[in-house]
Protein backbone atom coordinates (compact mmCIF):
# COMPACT_ATOMS: atom_id res chain seq x y z
CA UNK A 1 0.00 0.00 0.00
CA UNK A 2 1.42 3.16 -1.10
CA UNK A 3 1.94 6.51 1.43
CA UNK A 4 -1.06 8.19 -0.08
CA UNK A 5 -3.98 5.52 -0.29
CA UNK A 6 -2.38 4.77 3.52
CA UNK A 7 -3.07 8.81 4.67
CA UNK A 8 -6.79 8.49 2.79
CA UNK A 9 -7.31 5.20 4.81
CA UNK A 10 -6.47 6.87 7.89
CA UNK A 11 -8.17 9.83 7.16
CA UNK A 12 -11.55 7.83 6.36
CA UNK A 13 -11.21 5.71 9.71
CA UNK A 14 -10.40 8.90 11.63
CA UNK A 15 -13.87 10.14 10.40
CA UNK A 16 -15.46 6.94 10.67
CA UNK A 17 -14.47 6.98 14.40
CA UNK A 18 -15.15 10.44 15.11
CA UNK A 19 -18.66 10.28 14.13
CA UNK A 20 -19.66 8.10 17.08
CA UNK A 21 -16.95 9.49 19.52
CA UNK A 22 -17.30 11.67 22.31
CA UNK A 23 -17.31 15.28 20.74
CA UNK A 24 -17.04 18.81 22.67
CA UNK A 25 -20.35 20.28 23.30
CA UNK A 26 -20.42 24.38 22.24
CA UNK A 27 -23.89 26.03 23.66
CA UNK A 28 -25.01 29.48 23.82
CA UNK A 29 -28.44 29.89 26.26
CA UNK A 30 -30.16 33.10 27.69
CA UNK A 31 -29.71 33.11 31.45
CA UNK A 32 -32.60 35.55 32.59
CA UNK A 33 -32.00 38.37 35.45
CA UNK A 34 -34.59 36.14 37.91
CA UNK A 35 -33.71 32.48 38.00
CA UNK A 36 -30.79 30.08 37.00
CA UNK A 37 -29.84 27.99 34.10
CA UNK A 38 -28.44 24.74 34.10
CA UNK A 39 -26.72 22.40 31.41
CA UNK A 40 -25.50 18.94 32.57
CA UNK A 41 -24.40 15.65 31.10
CA UNK A 42 -24.58 12.05 32.35
CA UNK A 43 -20.89 10.74 32.47
CA UNK A 44 -19.44 7.80 33.46
CA UNK A 45 -15.97 7.37 36.56
CA UNK A 46 -12.79 8.35 35.64
CA UNK A 47 -13.12 10.78 32.62
CA UNK A 48 -11.63 13.79 32.65
CA UNK A 49 -14.24 16.70 31.65
CA UNK A 50 -12.94 20.56 30.86
CA UNK A 51 -15.48 23.42 30.37
CA UNK A 52 -15.04 27.53 29.34
CA UNK A 53 -17.39 29.80 30.07
CA UNK A 54 -17.87 33.65 29.43
CA UNK A 55 -21.01 36.29 28.86
CA UNK A 56 -21.08 37.06 25.84
CA UNK A 57 -22.28 41.24 25.54
CA UNK A 58 -25.16 43.07 23.88
CA UNK A 59 -25.60 46.70 22.09
CA UNK A 60 -28.13 46.97 25.54
CA UNK A 61 -25.20 46.40 27.74
CA UNK A 62 -22.58 48.30 25.66
CA UNK A 63 -24.24 51.61 25.78
CA UNK A 64 -25.02 51.28 29.26
CA UNK A 65 -21.16 50.77 30.14
CA UNK A 66 -22.46 47.78 32.23
CA UNK A 67 -20.48 44.79 32.27
CA UNK A 68 -22.96 42.42 34.10
CA UNK A 69 -21.28 39.26 35.74
CA UNK A 70 -22.66 35.62 36.61
CA UNK A 71 -22.20 33.23 39.27
CA UNK A 72 -21.27 29.79 38.07
CA UNK A 73 -21.97 26.26 39.98
CA UNK A 74 -21.19 22.27 39.40
CA UNK A 75 -21.91 19.79 41.44
CA UNK A 76 -21.62 16.13 41.39
CA UNK A 77 -24.04 13.42 40.99
CA UNK A 78 -24.24 13.25 44.67
CA UNK A 79 -24.38 16.87 45.28
CA UNK A 80 -20.91 17.16 45.91
CA UNK A 81 -19.54 21.07 44.77
CA UNK A 82 -17.06 20.79 42.21
CA UNK A 83 -16.36 24.14 41.08
CA UNK A 84 -17.74 27.83 42.42
CA UNK A 85 -17.47 31.14 41.24
CA UNK A 86 -18.91 34.25 41.75
CA UNK A 87 -18.90 37.78 39.65
CA UNK A 88 -17.28 36.64 36.92
CA UNK A 89 -17.76 37.08 33.10
CA UNK A 90 -15.82 34.25 31.99
CA UNK A 91 -13.92 31.51 33.46
CA UNK A 92 -12.85 27.70 32.77
CA UNK A 93 -13.36 24.36 35.60
CA UNK A 94 -11.64 21.11 35.15
CA UNK A 95 -11.93 17.94 36.86
CA UNK A 96 -12.27 14.05 36.67
CA UNK A 97 -15.14 12.47 37.39
CA UNK A 98 -15.20 9.75 40.75
CA UNK A 99 -19.00 8.95 40.21
CA UNK A 100 -21.34 7.68 37.43
CA UNK A 101 -23.94 9.64 36.61
CA UNK A 102 -25.38 13.65 35.87
CA UNK A 103 -22.79 16.42 36.10
CA UNK A 104 -24.66 19.71 36.65
CA UNK A 105 -23.27 23.24 35.85
CA UNK A 106 -25.13 25.92 36.82
CA UNK A 107 -25.32 29.65 35.88
CA UNK A 108 -27.22 32.51 37.59
CA UNK A 109 -26.98 36.48 37.61
CA UNK A 110 -25.31 38.33 40.14
CA UNK A 111 -27.52 41.40 40.32
CA UNK A 112 -30.95 40.52 40.24
CA UNK A 113 -32.78 43.41 39.88
CA UNK A 114 -36.68 43.31 39.10
CA UNK A 115 -37.37 43.82 34.76
CA UNK A 116 -34.01 43.53 34.41
CA UNK A 117 -32.41 42.00 31.26
CA UNK A 118 -30.90 38.35 31.05
CA UNK A 119 -27.51 37.96 29.23
CA UNK A 120 -26.14 35.27 27.03
CA UNK A 121 -23.69 32.95 27.87
CA UNK A 122 -21.78 30.61 25.79
CA UNK A 123 -20.07 27.15 27.37
CA UNK A 124 -17.87 25.15 25.93
CA UNK A 125 -18.32 21.65 27.41
CA UNK A 126 -15.87 19.23 26.85
CA UNK A 127 -15.19 15.46 28.09
CA UNK A 128 -12.98 12.16 27.31
CA UNK A 129 -10.86 12.70 24.56
CA UNK A 130 -12.30 15.87 23.57
CA UNK A 131 -10.47 17.62 26.74
CA UNK A 132 -7.21 16.15 26.31
CA UNK A 133 -4.68 18.54 25.66
CA UNK A 134 -2.68 16.74 22.26
CA UNK A 135 -0.81 19.77 21.57
CA UNK A 136 0.79 18.40 25.15
CA UNK A 137 1.12 14.93 24.45
CA UNK A 138 2.76 15.95 21.39
CA UNK A 139 5.20 18.25 22.61
CA UNK A 140 5.84 15.44 25.49
CA UNK A 141 6.15 12.41 22.77
CA UNK A 142 7.78 14.00 20.33
CA UNK A 143 5.61 12.95 17.47
CA UNK A 144 3.93 14.84 15.00
CA UNK A 145 1.90 14.05 11.22
CA UNK A 146 0.83 10.01 11.31
CA UNK A 147 1.92 9.23 14.27
CA UNK A 148 -0.12 12.00 16.09
CA UNK A 149 -3.53 11.15 14.58
CA UNK A 150 -2.69 7.19 15.11
CA UNK A 151 -2.24 8.01 19.04
CA UNK A 152 -5.32 10.41 18.96
CA UNK A 153 -7.33 7.75 16.94
CA UNK A 154 -6.09 4.96 19.99
CA UNK A 155 -7.39 7.20 21.96
CA UNK A 156 -10.69 7.83 20.45
CA UNK A 157 -11.14 3.62 19.91
CA UNK A 158 -10.37 3.30 24.14
CA UNK A 159 -12.96 6.02 24.90
CA UNK A 160 -15.08 4.27 22.63
CA UNK A 161 -14.78 0.99 24.22
CA UNK A 162 -14.79 2.84 27.45
CA UNK A 163 -18.33 4.22 26.91
CA UNK A 164 -19.38 0.65 25.56
CA UNK A 165 -18.93 -0.78 28.88
CA UNK A 166 -20.25 2.01 30.59
CA UNK A 167 -23.47 1.80 28.38
CA UNK A 168 -23.05 -2.60 29.13
CA UNK A 169 -23.01 -1.87 32.94
CA UNK A 170 -25.99 0.49 32.75
CA UNK A 171 -28.14 -2.20 30.64
CA UNK A 172 -27.23 -4.94 33.70
CA UNK A 173 -28.17 -2.63 36.42
CA UNK A 174 -31.59 -1.19 34.62
CA UNK A 175 -32.19 -4.86 33.71
CA UNK A 176 -31.39 -6.26 37.27
CA UNK A 177 -34.02 -2.79 38.82
CA UNK A 178 -36.70 -4.25 36.18
CA UNK A 179 -36.96 -8.11 37.12
CA UNK A 180 -36.38 -6.82 40.59
CA UNK A 181 -39.45 -4.78 40.10
CA UNK A 182 -41.29 -7.30 38.27
CA UNK A 183 -41.22 -9.66 41.31
CA UNK A 184 -42.29 -7.19 43.46
CA UNK A 185 -45.15 -6.26 41.27
CA UNK A 186 -46.09 -10.42 41.44
CA UNK A 187 -45.86 -10.46 45.13
CA UNK A 188 -48.00 -7.13 45.52
CA UNK A 189 -50.56 -8.70 43.07
CA UNK A 190 -50.59 -12.08 44.76
CA UNK A 191 -50.76 -10.28 48.47
CA UNK A 192 -53.79 -8.58 47.15
CA UNK A 193 -55.45 -11.09 45.57
CA UNK A 194 -54.89 -13.30 48.92
CA UNK A 195 -56.24 -10.50 51.24
CA UNK A 196 -59.66 -10.06 48.35
CA UNK A 197 -60.35 -13.68 48.98
CA UNK A 198 -59.86 -13.44 52.67
CA UNK A 199 -62.11 -10.64 52.82
CA UNK A 200 -64.50 -12.03 50.71
CA UNK A 201 -64.13 -15.27 52.65
CA UNK A 202 -64.94 -13.02 56.18
CA UNK A 203 -67.77 -11.56 54.51
CA UNK A 204 -69.43 -14.73 53.34
CA UNK A 205 -69.02 -16.20 56.61
CA UNK A 206 -70.64 -13.19 58.40
CA UNK A 207 -73.62 -13.13 55.79
CA UNK A 208 -73.97 -16.97 56.61
CA UNK A 209 -74.29 -16.84 60.18
CA UNK A 210 -76.58 -13.05 60.15
CA UNK A 211 -79.44 -15.23 58.09
CA UNK A 212 -78.67 -18.46 60.27
CA UNK A 213 -79.81 -15.51 63.55
CA UNK A 214 -82.69 -14.24 61.87
CA UNK A 215 -83.70 -17.69 60.74
CA UNK A 216 -83.44 -16.89 56.79
CA UNK A 217 -81.41 -20.16 55.99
Amino acid sequence: MELTEFVVLLLLTTTAVLAVAPTAEAIWMEVPSSGTKCVSEEIHSNVVVLADYNVIGDEEHAQANVVPTISVKVTSPFGNNLYHKENVTHGQFAFTTTEAGNYLACFWMDNRAPGAKGVTIGVDWKTGISAKDWESVARKEKIEGIELELVKLEGIVQAIQENLEYLKHREAEMREDNEETNARVAWLSIMSLSICLAVAALQLCYLKSYFRKKKLI
